[in-house]
């Protein structure tokens, strides 16, 4: 599997709470905080619910 760079570009204020909680289960929650994910199904997922509040990039 690939990884890919999550990158937190916009605010999660004025969001519904299972986009809030989408942003914390991929260990973001502060603008410009990156993380590392092994590309799976589930974590892809959870990139397409957020994808206006993140930006992706392939490692």
């Amino acid at each position: 599997m690939s990884k890919v760079r999550i990158t937190q570009v916009k605010s999660t204020i004025d969001r519904p709470e299972r986009q809030k909680l989408t942003i914390k289960a991929l260990g973001l929650g502060k603008l410009n905080r990156s993380v590392e994910k092994e590309n799976s199904d589930a974590i892809a997922g959870m990139i397409r619910k957020v994808s206006h509040l993140v930006k992706v990039e392939e490692i």
